[in-house]
């Protein structure tokens, strides 16, 4: 178990005023089975934002807001304490599903929305092949952590080659990539192979070895699970399950589904961008 406070701040700076604004932010963490939420404030500057929270179709906390008064920046921080206890979890009993048992009409129709492909999650024919051979012979857990190992070894974490747009088809033809492309693209392997995922979104303490009380620059991060008679989590940017330090904020189809803050304005005639992350391990 680990107890982490997480600052997320969000800053845009414009070239002219804004006149008006409409706007949501994925930025508060879930409570689930694997992490539970202690406290949580969002905090919007300039005064004056009307705020409203409330649940989407994933079930990811949304808080809206607008502004109508003139304003040349406009910053969002949110302020989170969650208890995160994966590695205690018990695994449900039972073996993996086989392939029959995905292909179940029931199975078909409740995980409807984690097996389409997206045009963000779409891998393109090349890797379709590559993973239908990667898959002969395995069950669906195995053929996951096949499709795992073989993106390991393929692809590298560098950014600036790829866009939020990117799809998985443009990422594997770069072999390279951010956390949302590895997520993407692993995504986009596991559905074709019939596996229905999911993109999720959120936090990463990445120093384990920290302090009590230390704060670290952390990360906005994003991995993927998988279902195969249970969810499985895994970050495929580091290569192994998710674990403690990882902490989820939203889920859904792919990134277009969960941004951290999004929305439409009047004005401004450009922008500048600041993001910063700050984690602390309390307990």
């Amino acid at each position: 178990m680990t107890r982490l406070r997480i600052e997320h701040r969000t800053g845009y700076a414009y070239d002219r005023k804004v006149t008006l604004s409409y706007n949501e932010a994925r930025m508060t963490p879930v409570t689930d089975s694997q992490q539970v939420v202690l406290e949580s404030a969002l905090k919007v500057s300039p005064a004056g934002a009307v705020l409203s929270t409330y649940r989407d179709y994933w079930g990811t906390r949304v808080t809206a807001f607008d502004m109508q008064v003139p304003h040349d920046f406009l910053e969002v921080t949110a302020v989170t304490t969650v208890e995160v206890h994966r590695s205690e979890r018990v695994p449900p009993e039972g073996e993996p599903a086989g392939w029959d048992g995905l292909a179940d009409e029931s199975v078909l129709d409740g995980f409807s929305d984690w097996l389409p492909q997206t045009r963000l999650s779409e891998p393109g024919e090349e890797v379709r092949k590559l993973v239908a051979g990667l898959a002969e012979g395995c069950g669906p857990h195995e053929a996951a952590h096949a499709v795992m190992a073989w993106m390991k070894g393929e692809m590298q974490y560098v950014k600036g080659v790829t866009g939020v747009q990117s799809s998985a088809e443009e990422v594997w033809n770069h072999r390279k990539g951010v956390c949302q492309d590895l997520a993407h693209l692993g995504i986009g392997a596991l559905r074709s192979l019939g596996v229905p995922a999911r993109y999720v979104s959120g936090y990463l303490h990445p120093w384990p070895e920290a302090a009590l009380g230390e704060t670290v620059a952390g990360q906005s991060h994003a991995w993927l699970e998988w279902w195969d008679g249970q969810w499985r989590a895994w970050d495929p940017t580091n290569a192994g399950p998710v674990g403690d330090f990882h902490v989820s904020v939203a889920r859904g189809r792919d990134y277009r589904d969960v941004p951290p803050l999004k929305g439409i304005l009047a004005g401004g005639g450009g922008s500048r961008l600041t993001v910063s992350v700050d984690v602390t391990r309390v307990a």
